[in-house]
């Protein structure tokens, strides 16, 4: 039987959530060079498609701002002390976009905050796309049992390649020679398939 509750993402159903990827945590988290330069990528395909973007940043005061990597001077930031995104001010902020349907998360770290965001949306009614190569915790043993958590949850895994070509749905879209210049080369190994934990890898 086909599956029915699967809406497909498209420009007019789609926002993209950015979660947390702030200062100080460069340190501490598996893979961060990588997970923010996909995360960019989702960033400038937003931007070029005109989708709504959602920023959060956790205790900006003691984590500090999100990152430079990512120009998030045209976007809403939400502080927050709540773990997931998902907060009445955001909320509200979406009513603004009704046709928005399916939620793309990037974030860190994906087994707290990411994760509750997911669960959240999902309970909510929102098809959450979790960007798993824009995902990552500090521990990769976190990261995969969240990953997994996130999809038995409801969520659906994808990568960042995945989801940007399938917004543009066809080389006849008329900004897909702008999209295809962000994904001419390959998203950077973000550990997902590197190293194992009992065998398992983090997807």
């Amino acid at each position: 039987m086909a599956a029915t509750n699967i809406a497909r993402i498209s420009t007019k159903n789609s926002a993209l959530f950015l979660c947390d990827m702030q200062e100080k945590f460069r340190k501490t988290i598996s893979y961060y060079p990588q997970i923010l330069q996909v995360s960019s990528r989702m960033l400038q395909a937003a931007q070029i498609l005109d989708i709504p973007v959602i920023v959060t940043e956790q205790y900006p005061k003691g984590l500090g701002p999100t990152v430079s990597e990512l120009d998030v001077s045209k976007c809403p930031v939400f502080p927050k002390m709540k773990f997931s995104m998902m907060l009445p001010e955001v909320e509200e902020h979406l009513k603004q976009y009704p046709n928005v349907k399916n939620i793309l998360l990037c974030g860190i770290e994906g087994h707290v905050c990411v994760q509750s965001t997911a669960l959240d949306l999902q309970q909510k009614g929102f098809q959450t796309n979790v960007i798993v190569d824009a995902v990552s915790s500090r521990s990769m043993v976190d990261r995969m049992y969240a990953l997994q958590r996130m999809k038995e949850g409801g969520a659906h895994l994808t990568t960042s390649e995945s989801v940007i070509l399938g917004l543009v749905e066809g080389s006849d879209h008329p900004d897909f020679r702008a999209i295809q210049k962000i994904i001419w080369d390959s998203a950077p190994d973000s550990g997902l398939l590197g190293k194992t934990f009992n065998g398992e890898t983090p997807v």
